[in-house]
C-alpha cells in the first residue's frame, strides 16, 4: 500500500485524475479558511478547481506554481462542493453554506446560472447521464434535481425535491398490518448517481442511514436504506465497474461497502425485525 503525508497540512478532500492514474490531487490546508472539495477539469489535464472556505471558488493549473489562473467570489458563505460536468466537460457547479448552486464556466469571469435551494447544501453533483440535469442534498432533508433545458422561470429550473426522510412504499412489506418507521429530517451530506442506472442515486447523512432512490417513482420514497454507521455518512460513491457496488465513508472512521440486492435484502430484514 502505498502512503503519502501531507505535513503541515490538513487533508479534506482527494481525487484521481482521469487523465492518468498516477496523479492525485488533495485538498489540504494549514489556515483557518478551509478547502472543503476540489475537482478535476475534464478537458484540460492539469487544471482543478477547488471549493473554499472563504467562499471563494480557485481553478489551478498544476503547471503553474503558487496562484491560481482564476478566482471567482460570489457565494456569501463556505463553499462545500464543486463538481466538473461529466458529458459536457466545459463547465462545473458549486454548492454552498448559503443556500445556492452556482454553475460556472472556467472562460466567465461570473457564474452562468444560481439555483437557490434555501438550506446549507453540502453536497451537488452533475449526472454522469446528462450535461444538463445535476442534484444536490441539503440541510433540510432533501434530494434536489435540477434540470437546465427546462425554463428558468420554472422554479429555477428545479425538477423533482424528495423529502430524503420520508418512509419507504417500495419495499413489499412481509404482513397487511406492518408499517414503516417514520425517520425525522436530517442533515444530508453527500449523494452521488449510479453510473450505469439513470434514475438511480443514494445519500447519507447525519443520521448515519445510506438510502437510495429511483428517481422513476419520486414519490415512493428510498427504494432501500442501509444502517450500519456508528455515526454521520461522511462521503459515499458508486463503483465505477460495477453496477451493484456502493462504498461510504463516515466520522465513525470506517469505510463500507455493500452490493445493490443486499441493500433492498438488508432494507427488507430491517423492515421484518420492526415489524
Amino acid at each position: 500500500m502505498l502512503e503519502y503525508r501531507t505535513q503541515g497540512f490538513n487533508g479534506y478532500g482527494v481525487k484521481y485524475s482521469p487523465f492518468f492514474d498516477s496523479r492525485i490531487a488533495v485538498a489540504a490546508f494549514d489556515t483557518q479558511d478551509s478547502l472543503f472539495d476540489l475537482s478535476w477539469s475534464e478537458r484540460h489535464e492539469n487544471q482543478l478547481v477547488t471549493a473554499c472556505g472563504d467562499g471563494s471558488i480557485k481553478l489551478f493549473d498544476i503547471g503553474i506554481n503558487e496562484f491560481p489562473i482564476q478566482s471567482w467570489q460570489e457565494h456569501q458563505r463556505e463553499v462545500f462542493s464543486v463538481h466538473w460536468n461529466l458529458v459536457a466537460k466545459d463547465n462545473f457547479c458549486s454548492s454552498s453554506w448559503d443556500g445556492t448552486i452556482k454553475i460556472w464556466s472556467p472562460e466567465r469571469s461570473a457564474s452562468i446560472a444560481t439555483l437557490p435551494t434555501h438550506s446549507c447544501t453540502y453536497s451537488a453533483s452533475w449526472s454522469p447521464h446528462s450535461p444538463s440535469v445535476l442534484s444536490s442534498v441539503s440541510s433540510d432533508s432533501h434530494l434536489r434535481i435540477f434540470d437546465l433545458r427546462t425554463p428558468p422561470s420554472a422554479a429555477n429550473h428545479l425538477q423533482i425535491a424528495i423529502p430524503i426522510h420520508s418512509s419507504p412504499t417500495s419495499i413489499p412489506l412481509r404482513s397487511p398490518t406492518s408499517k414503516f418507521p417514520t425517520f425525522p429530517p436530517a442533515e444530508a451530506l453527500t449523494h452521488d448517481w449510479n453510473k450505469y442506472r439513470d434514475t438511480i442515486l443514494a445519500t447519507g447523512g447525519v443520521d448515519r442511514l445510506i438510502r437510495t432512490f429511483d428517481l422513476r417513482a419520486p414519490k415512493s420514497g428510498p427504494i432501500a436504506i442501509l444502517a450500519g454507521h456508528d455515526y454521520a455518512v461522511r462521503k459515499l460513491t458508486w463503483s465505477p465497474h460495477l453496477s451493484d457496488l456502493l462504498l461510504s465513508a463516515s466520522y465513525d472512521m470506517t469505510c463500507r461497502g455493500a452490493e445493490w440486492e443486499g441493500l433492498v435484502q438488508q432494507a427488507d430484514q430491517d423492515e421484518k425485525s420492526v415489524a
